[in-house]
């Protein structure tokens, strides 16, 4: 715009406010994943191999994800899969 002054256009500052905003809004409506210890993870791991879930191969120390057909060394890792796997599963696809 002819005579506007580049310092009082705050246009850039505005967006990159609306920006940042959008983006703790989509980290506020994610599942976190990342914070399970051991025990959690044993248990979670546990009651999916009774629910059918996860199969344990005992000769080669996996553990497979059935419904995804991903095999895991650690209890922790599967666990941590499977929220994510079922926080994806369980999103809105509106939401996408």
């Amino acid at each position: 715009m002819p005579g506007q002054d580049i310092i009082d256009d705050t246009t850039d500052d505005y967006e990159r406010l609306e920006n940042e905003l959008v983006a703790q809004d989509r980290d506020a409506s994610r599942v976190a994943t990342a914070d399970i210890d051991e025990a959690t993870a044993r248990r979670l791991v546990g009651d999916l191999v009774e629910d059918d879930v996860v199969t344990p191969i005992p000769d080669q120390r996996i553990l497979v994800h059935e419904p995804s057909s991903k095999p895991f060394e650690s209890i922790t890792q599967l666990a941590v899969f499977h929220r994510g796997w079922q926080a994806a599963t369980d999103a809105d696809p509106e939401d996408n």
